[in-house]
């Protein structure tokens, strides 16, 4: 990695221009190993590292730091004989300038319904201290990136997100997670799991998981996320990109949505659905979708369809059709279960959410059922095998 990050990122560090808790160990300490190159385009970088033996993905939008726009307030600070290198900003500063950016970047306005402000004044209150401009700076250039951004508000309010594990400048580490296949028919390889660093519920010997057993409970966990996004902070969150690769499971299989460009909060997306139209075909965004209003040439404001309708559409209808099943399809609850997905698929769970929690509901309780019988059968399985032992010794 130092070929590739350090020499210009590392001497920039050296020289007090950027910092972050990941510098040390990448530029100095050596505790940061590169794995291999997984996106280079356009200044994108991504790549899959070691830090400090847990497997990370290290990003950044653009190459170079100085690629970033610099805080303004810091510039100000210079050209109105500000004392240089040692200027600080207070910690109400920081939430400020960070509050501003943060808003632009998802399109939210700051009311008292946005928690985040608050939550981060008070911790930046209790460690009562100011912040160095190379700190500023970094904070600056990481704000920058939606992603980034998206990812670090969004982490102390839900664990269905990837969580950023550090930063030096404008590199930051994201937790490594065993993400979907498209090609996979169970979606998520269970060998991927053994690379993830979150603790396994099934770790013990106890208990042994199959592609099949994990199918439902990472079902549960998308359907725990749907409502999460949907109701729990103070504005919906709409997942305009649903396909496997977009997701990732950790140890204890929570679904975690990995790749967050085209997440957006209700305000953005009324903004971007609202365009011109003559049909309704040019009111669809990606896997948002609207109505096109021919009196006034306008797409609606409002989705039509859900995350839910989505999910169940492109992800459960695979995974829970005849052809994966196998012999299983043709039982009572793999039927309902079927048909439940089917209807999940063409709800407009936009205009009809009586009907869209109902059909939540339904889901969830037939995957709890089939959770809990194979859990039983488990048993029963685990129970033969030691009779059977026991007549071998016997014999």
């Amino acid at each position: 990695i130092r070929r590739d990050i350090c020499t210009d990122h590392c001497a920039e560090y050296q020289q007090g221009v950027l910092t972050g808790d990941l510098c040390e160990d990448l530029c100095v300490a050596g505790r940061v190993e590169y794995k291999r190159c997984l996106y280079y385009e356009n200044g994108k970088k991504v790549m899959a590292a070691s830090w400090r033996g847990v497997p990370v993905v290290l990003k950044s939008k653009l190459e170079n730091f100085s690629s970033y726009e610099a805080l303004a307030l810091l510039e100000y600070q210079d050209t109105a004989g500000g004392t240089g290198g040692e200027e600080e900003l207070s910690p109400l500063d920081v939430v400020f300038y960070a509050t501003l950016e943060i808003k632009n970047s998802l399109g939210l306005e700051t009311g008292t319904n946005l928690t985040l402000p608050r939550l981060w004044g008070q911790k930046l209150k209790e460690n009562e201290r100011t912040y160095s401009r190379a700190e500023l700076a970094s904070l600056w250039a990481l704000l920058q990136q939606e992603e980034y951004t998206f990812l670090r508000v969004l982490q102390d309010l839900t664990q269905h997100v990837a969580k950023i594990l550090g930063s030096c400048g404008h590199f930051y580490a994201v937790e490594y997670l065993a993400a979907g296949h498209a090609w996979d028919q169970h979606i998520f390889s269970l060998e991927e799991l053994t690379l993830s660093p979150s603790p396994s519920p099934w770790s013990g010997q106890e208990k042994t998981i199959t592609a099949r057993d994990m199918v439902p409970r990472v079902a549960l966990s998308f359907l725990e996320m749907v409502e999460h996004f949907e109701n729990d902070f103070s504005h919906s969150l709409h997942l305009c990109d649903i396909k496997p690769e977009n997701f990732a499971i950790r140890k204890d299989l929570t679904v975690v949505a990995i790749d967050v460009d085209m997440a957006f909060f209700e305000p953005k997306m009324r903004d971007i659905l609202e365009q011109n139209c003559t049909s309704d075909n040019d009111c669809n965004f990606f896997d948002c979708i609207s109505k096109c209003d021919k009196t006034k040439n306008r797409c609606g404001p409002k989705r039509k369809n859900s995350n839910l309708q989505v999910i169940c559409e492109k992800i459960f209808r695979p995974w829970f059709s005849p052809t994966l099943l196998g012999a299983k399809a043709g039982l009572p609850l793999q039927v309902a279960l079927q048909r439940a997905v089917q209807e999940c698929a063409e709800i407009d769970g936009g205009e009809d959410a009586k009907r869209s929690r109902a059909v939540r509901k339904q889901l969830q309780d037939l995957l709890v059922e089939l959770i809990q019988e194979d859990t039983e059968n488990q048993g029963e399985d685990q129970e033969h095998k030691t009779r059977r032992v026991h007549t071998a010794l016997n014999f």
